[in-house]
Parts: C-alpha cells; structure tokens; sequence
C-alpha cells in the first residue's frame, strides 16, 4: 500500500502551498510586489498493465490499463508580474510603470538588477538611488541647487532652478523589458536578477517598444489581493486535512491487516 507515502506528498505541496501564500500576505504593503503561486504536478505512476497492452491471444487490447499515481510534487512558484494599482505620494523622486517595464539599477559588485519599486531619493552626492542606496543604471544626478524636478511620462528628467523659469535637462530614465518576466530570479529588497530563463534584457525610452509610462508622484502599491490569498489559505487548510485523513485511514488498515496476522 503506497497511500502512506501518497498521502504525505500531498501534505508537503499543501504546506508549501501554504508557504507562498504567507509570503504573498506579509508583502501585502510592499511596493510593487509580484504575488506568487505555487504550481503543482503528478509524481510518477506504478504501472501495473499499460494502456494497449495486449490480454489475450487473441489480440485483444487493453483500453485503459492499470496505472496508480504516487502522489504530488511542487513543479513551479510562478510570479504575477501584473500593473498593481497606483498611490499617489506627492515625492518628485517617485515614480510608478504604468504598463510594461522595469527600472535597472546598478548593483555594488557592479552587476545590474531590475525593480519596479520607484521610490527613489537622493544620496550625499546628488546621485538618484533606491531606498536600500543602490543607484539607477542612468547615472542620474540631481544637482544640489535644484528647488524641484520633473520627470515626463516618457523618462525625460528636469531641474528648475529658483533663477530661471524654465527646466534644465539633465538625463533620462530608461526601462528595461524580459520575454520572459516571470524567469527573472528573485533578489530580495525588490530586485530581479537576469537569467538563462527570462532572456536578454531590452532597454528603451518609456512608452516605447511595448515599455510602459513612467508617473510622478506615484508609486505602484502591492499586487497582493487579500480576499483571493485568504480563500486559498482555506483551501489549502482543507487540502492538507483530507490528506491527513488519508495518512490515518491507511495507517488503521495496516493495523487491521497486523491483527489479521
């Protein structure tokens, strides 16, 4: 009897499940949070009679054949990379993608990273960098004597001075795109890494190449949503209850077929 076994599989993909879904409701105030599911797959099967075998000598063929699973396994936690809604800070410095799109900053081994937290701030340098300090790929630089800057939706940066009345450029802010957003790797503090799973990054000027608009004063709130994330934790409570009935109706079967003997 494999149900013993079955049954813990299942008990084990309930509690990763369970995992995720802590995770996805602790990030629920974190800006731009991708909440993620977890995906599951059949284990293999203990074939018994194959479908098609061949029952008697008369040819006869076997419709179905006799196959029993051994149980489940977690195949993927995948990301929602979805437009989370939009909270509007005031802050010249923060920025929120509306669309498609991430912002690349320069990690301090030198190796870039990819975000869509845009709450930015200045260093002592003027240097526009994240909340953990680490600066945008642009080199963006705020001069010290600026009293505002603007941000266009399509990236251009601008400071005003107090004696002049029109802006004065002093860069842009780019985007950055994957084919395949949701095989970026996972850094922590809001960072994705590049890998062999989500392809090259393609860089461009917001609102083009299917890149989003950039929105100052905004920042792109967490894509958690609660209601959803609390059904499935009760799902997954449920789930992990009847695999554990399982696991107690084959242990009793075993102690029938002890006393048997």
């Amino acid at each position: 009897m494999d149900a013993l076994r079955t049954a813990a599989t299942g008990m084990a993909a309930q509690q990763t499940r369970v995992d995720v879904i802590a995770n996805n409701i602790s990030n629920m105030s974190t800006t731009a949070y991708a909440p993620r599911k977890a995906v599951f797959a059949d284990l293999i099967y203990r074939t018994e009679v194959n479908p098609g075998a061949i029952s008697s000598t008369n040819g006869t063929v076997v419709p179905t054949g006799i196959q029993i699973g051994l149980g489940v396994q977690t195949s993927a936690v995948t990301m929602d990379i979805g437009q989370g809604a939009l909270r509007q800070t005031g802050n010249d410095l923060d920025l929120a993608v509306q669309g498609r799109g991430f912002f690349e900053i320069t990690l301090p081994n030198g190796e870039p990273a990819y975000t869509r937290d845009g709450k930015f701030e200045v260093d002592p340098d003027g240097q526009v960098v994240t909340s953990t300090g680490f600066p945008l790929a642009d080199g963006l630089t705020v001069p010290q004597d600026a009293r505002k800057v603007s941000i266009s939706p399509d990236g251009e940066v601008y400071a005003y001075f107090d004696d002049a009345v029109d802006g004065q450029s002093i860069g842009n802010i780019n985007l950055v795109s994957f084919v395949n957003e949701r095989g970026l790797e996972a850094l922590g503090n809001n960072l994705y890494r590049q890998t062999t799973a989500s392809g090259e990054p393609l860089t461009g000027q917001p609102g083009n190449e299917g890149l989003g608009l950039l929105e100052q004063g905004y920042l792109e709130e967490s894509g958690v949503d609660v209601v959803s994330e609390i059904a499935d934790l009760i799902e997954a409570q449920r789930g992990y209850e009847l695999n554990s009935k399982v696991l107690s109706a084959a242990d009793e079967m075993y102690a029938a077929a002890t006393r048997i003997r």
